[in-house]
């Protein structure tokens, strides 16, 4: 999921109405799901940007990573990797160094008063092009926040090729940053390729039109590369045109590594748990399943090894209580 995009509606309400008369962001709750609807994937930007053009100042990044990780608590979850971009809120006046002390702050506290352990994949919006990636580069390694596990690309994939940030994420990775860029979200498989070939891809966010591609399904399967896959904001980018189209099921009966995820769940007027709900009807999968798919995520991590088996003791305690 992303940063920006997971804020609720009622925090964006109040940043709204914190700097009204300078957004076209509704500072009414009630209007904000028409606000959301979106004509296609770069309509849905514009709107994105928007919301971004509310964090104004480190307040309110701390306030909306803060009440992100409480909805996020809300739901049961325990560890969560969010995509943060701070190029984004750079441009528009908020210090690198005073952008990540506010994100760390609130990750801390969040652990705190919430028992939830948040980290940061750091992504270039790739609209914005080279001068996004030099600058996201830099923050990541010159401020270094110590949530800070990853390094993304986010944004448009029509006409932003994957191959030109090979420098940006060969220097990430060196420095020991994980590689996890979107790729297949509307492009086809090619642009997948290109992710794991140049960009050293070890996770792929959304990544559906693999399904396209027998070899490459074939690939990810062999070398448990997972998808992050959004079922829901699939439909409402207009990526797939309704959800009994999805591909979800195909990558499943690839043997693909899925992990299922709620990308910018306000906005599409969707949590993690109605994902988990959507994954189960389209998979045709009791608790069972839906526990597998939880375990891949838990698997999918960059969480330590003694995380990650605590939280999966934590799934497979749940189960053996249900089951009762």
């Amino acid at each position: 999921m992303h940063h920006v995009g997971s804020a609720s509606p009622r925090i964006v309400a109040e940043l709204a109405a914190r700097h009204e008369g300078r957004s076209p962001v509704p500072a009414d709750p009630q209007l904000l799901a028409d606000y959301f609807v979106f004509r296609d994937f770069a309509h849905f930007i514009d709107l994105y940007l928007s919301v971004v053009d509310l964090i104004r100042d480190p307040e309110d990044v701390w306030i909306l990573t803060h009440e992100v990780a409480r909805e996020l608590a809300r739901q049961q979850v325990r560890y969560a990797e969010l995509t943060v971009t701070p190029y984004s809120h750079v441009r528009r006046g908020i210090a690198a160094l005073a952008f990540c002390e506010a994100i760390e702050d609130a990750r801390k506290r969040a652990a705190a008063d919430f028992g939830i352990e948040l980290r940061w994949c750091f992504d270039i919006p790739g609209e914005a092009g080279l001068p996004a990636a030099e600058e996201t580069l830099r923050i990541a390694l010159d401020e270094r926040p110590d949530g800070l596990i990853s390094f993304g690309l986010g944004g448009p994939e029509i006409g932003v090729p994957r191959p030109q940030f090979k420098p940006y994420f060969d220097q990430a990775r060196a420095a020991g940053l994980r590689s996890v860029p979107h790729a297949g979200e509307t492009t086809g498989p090619q642009t997948i390729w290109d992710a794991l070939h140049e960009l050293g891809a070890e996770r792929i966010g959304h990544g559906i039109s693999a399904a396209q591609d027998p070899r490459l399904l074939a690939y990810l399967a062999e070398q448990q590369i997972a998808l992050e896959v959004c079922p829901t904001s699939n439909v409402r980018t207009r990526a797939v045109a309704d959800l009994d189209e999805h591909p979800l099921r195909r990558l499943v009966d690839a043997g693909v590594l899925v992990t299922i995820n709620s990308d910018d769940p306000p906005m599409f007027g969707t949590t993690l748990d109605d994902e988990y709900a959507v994954a189960a009807r389209l998979l045709d999968i009791g608790p069972d399943g839906v526990a597998a798919l939880a375990r891949n995520a838990v698997t999918a991590s960059f969480l330590d090894g003694t995380g990650k088996q605590r939280i999966l003791a934590e799934i497979d305690t749940y189960l053996a209580n249900r089951r009762g």
